[in-house]
């Protein structure tokens, strides 16, 4: 077994010494074997587990063994605030060996950039979008910059996977490992997940199979299963029911006084509301969530690190590893959309010594007690959900073709492949999309070389190509100034909508008078008033979807499955009150049948939106052309009969469809207009699609419980 000793003296000496570590932990001990060796690894454990150590010390190790020279290891994390945050303890780290660390993303200046490339740092931390702007900006000599590049860390690696900027990721990845002509060893970070094995073969993208990679977790020495989940460590979880934002504020109020409580919401609106209610109720309060300025964020965590009796209201922001003091509290209005979420966020708690893991849930409603208990449900059993990634990415494709002709100026039109070595869709399924690239303009062939063509100078070159590595689309807004200082953004429809009155922001917990809107640059003034304030923001139509797991455990609650949590007698009483409302609705042996109040049926088949959107498109005719597709039910057509379900459920069962896709959709698909618009719905179709649940739910026995029809069948 590898240890401490095996480090470099130096290393040891400081981990011993500066540090005031006795040893290392589990984690830390066992990944100096394989990263050493120059393995493709994932090192998991829970939040503030200690990972960051555990890839650092053998890699600056052996950094100084094998005398790597110029910026040698790059450091890749999905938020700057992450990045921020774990700069200092790198520099720290690499300062004891003589080494250094830099930062690199869209805050750095100008200044800060040139002095990276005239002395390059050893370490260089950066996001995903900002490794693919070195690659193609005219100011940085990206073959020289990265020539020493022996080794990359990917922190956060789950919350990478499990969307596109994982694809992206991988795809700058490889073209970065053929820009350097040799193997880049790969390190994932990542907590709990189900499937750590499938996650780092995703990680090495090509080199899969053809390197050797190794999972770390010695906290998960079997896999988990239902029948023998996972032991979690001991926690303390509640679920509380509190019926809404004014009661859940006057709990938070109440509750833990003098202790620093961070408090979870499933949106920025609900974020707004609970912390000028809590303000109200003189509560200190900060808060933390994507449409604040990166300023106001920045002062809430600076001043919820340095305060005691205080709360911090944040979205998801406040989930990865971005270290906000020591937490007393975790609180969670309603759940989550994961068991991987509710893991991160419970790990914020519990790390003083003698402290538990503790989360208290309040529910909104029932909907939202039904949600949480769930969740709890599944966690308790250990389960975790898999992490994969969005099949058919062809929208990254196009972008990444556009990319490498702007990075190398040109490329042979049988040579592109290999910059990605044929990986995945990156490989020969490409080529249709290199056919509409140069036929639509956005590359232009010549000598049977490709380039950047005019279609995306027009569409992507504002500003040397910036938006071409931003893979996130977001919606338009507008910033919000005070005087000279940027609050944050604000969705236009609030500006625009009619109102009686003055016309209110809330927005940073605070409400403001808007005294003035430039349509021209897209800001709004405003002025602070007392309250009446309203906050807003919109996507592109996307609802929270939950998985098939996840709903189906609502189902098994709702049939009375006990949670092995503290229940309020709140709770008690508000889950009694679900459990009697959806008595008709669940049956412990398979789905139901229900005549809706306006005539129509409902097939309550608990199986996810995904699921439940793939049986609409299977069902033809017997399902309702009137359909909002949901995670509980799919609303039929008045006639579906006992008789005539079984043909009806063979068919489905033997020609599953992908779901049906809005054209509205198409607008929150980055890059979709470089892509023909059947390629694009046809991607859109494959993500809002779940095959397996359809199928599970099309094999179980159906219960209809309508007049005129019998009771079973």
């Amino acid at each position: 077994m590898s240890g401490i000793d095996d480090l470099d003296p130096v290393l040891a000496h400081h981990i011993v010494n500066s540090l005031g570590w006795r040893g290392l932990r589990p984690l830390q001990e066992e990944a100096i074997e394989p990263v050493m060796a120059g393995e493709d690894a994932v090192l998991l454990a829970p939040t503030a587990g200690g990972k960051t150590e555990a890839a650092s010390f053998p890699l600056l190790s052996k950094m100084t063994a094998e005398q790597w020279t110029g910026t040698s290891l790059l450091y890749v994390c999905p938020l700057k605030a992450l990045l921020n945050n774990l700069l200092p303890r790198l520099e720290t780290y690499s300062g004891w060996l003589g080494r250094t660390a830099a930062l690199w993303h869209g805050d750095v200046t100008a200044a800060g950039r040139k002095r990276i490339l005239a002395d390059r740092p050893d370490i260089l931390l950066t996001t995903p979008e900002s490794l693919e702007a070195m690659l193609v900006s005219a100011n940085v000599d990206h073959r020289s910059f990265f020539a020493g590049l022996r080794a990359i860390v990917v922190d956060e690696v789950h919350a990478f996977a499990g969307d596109d900027r994982g694809w992206h990721l991988l795809a700058v990845l490889e073209r970065l490992q053929t820009v350097v002509g040799r193997p880049v060893q790969r390190v994932g970070l990542s907590a709990t997940v189900g499937n750590p094995a499938e996650l780092l073969t995703w990680l090495q993208g090509a080199a899969a199979g053809k390197r050797p990679a190794r999972v770390v977790a010695p906290h998960l020495e079997e896999p988990r299963t239902e029948a023998h989940p996972a032991p979690h460590p001991p926690s303390d979880i509640q679920l509380d029911y509190v019926g809404s934002v004014e009661n859940a504020a006057t709990v938070i109020a109440a509750l833990h006084q003098g202790e620093k409580r961070l408090v979870f919401c499933e949106s920025r609106r609900l974020v707004e509301e609970l912390g000028e209610k809590l303000r109200l109720k003189g509560v200190t309060t900060f808060l933390s969530h994507a449409s604040l300025s990166v300023d106001e964020r920045r002062r809430a965590e600076e001043a919820f690190a340095e305060a005691r009796d205080c709360v911090i209201v944040s979205t998801s922001t406040l989930e990865l590893g971005i270290d906000v003091g020591d937490l007393d509290r975790v609180i969670q209005l309603d759940a989550p959309a994961t068991v991987a979420s509710f893991l991160q966020r419970l790990g914020r708690t519990g790390r003083r010594p003698g402290a538990s893991r503790n989360c208290l849930f309040l529910a909104l409603g029932l909907d939202g007690l039904v949600s949480a208990a769930a969740l709890l449900l599944k966690w308790s059993q250990g389960w975790v959900e898999p992490v994969v990634a969005p099949p058919e990415p062809r929208h990254i494709v196009a972008q990444q073709l556009i990319a490498l002709c702007l990075q190398e100026h040109r490329v042979g039109d049988r040579l592109w492949q290999e910059w990605w070595s044929g990986f995945g869709p990156f490989g020969p399924a490409a080529e249709p999309i290199v056919r509409h690239l140069v036929s639509a303009g956005f590359l232009d062939r010549d000598g049977g070389m490709l380039f950047i063509g005019p279609e995306a100078e027009h569409r992507f070159g504002h500003r040397h190509f910036m938006g071409l590595t931003a893979v996130f689309t977001a919606p338009p807004q507008f910033t919000v100034m005070h005087g000279r200082t940027e609050i944050g953004r604000t969705d236009p429809d609030l500006l625009t909508e009619k109102i009686d009155g003055p016309r209110k922001l809330l927005l940073a917990g605070r409400s403001w008078l808007v005294t003035y809107i430039d349509w021209q640059r897209k800001r709004c003034f405003v002025e602070p008033i007392d309250g009446g304030g309203k906050a807003k923001w919109s996507g592109f139509g996307f609802e929270r979807v939950t998985s098939f797991e996840l709903t189906r455990a609502m189902r098994d609650v709702l049939l009375g499955q006990d949670l092995d949590v503290t229940l309020t007698k709140r709770a008690h009483a508000a889950l009694a009150e679900a459990r009697d409302l959806f008595l008709e609705e669940v049956h412990p042996g398979g789905t139901v049948i229900t005549r809706g109040s306006g005539g129509y049926l409902r097939w309550w088949t608990w199986a996810g939106h995904r699921a439940n959107a793939t049986l609409a498109a299977s069902l033809g005719s017997a399902a309702s052309p009137v359909q909002r597709v949901n995670d509980w039910w799919i609303r039929m057509r008045e006639d579906v009969s006992p008789h005539a379900w079984k043909q009806i459920a063979a068919d489905a069962h033997q020609h599953l469809c992908l779901p049906e896709v809005d054209d509205r959709a198409l607008k929150g698909l980055k890059f979709a207009e470089a892509l023909p618009p059947r390629l694009a719905q046809a991607t859109l179709a494959a993500r809002f699609a779940d095959l397996d649940g359809a199928q599970v739910v099309l094999k179980e026995p159906v219960r209809f419980v309508v007049e005129p029809f019998p009771t079973s069948g």
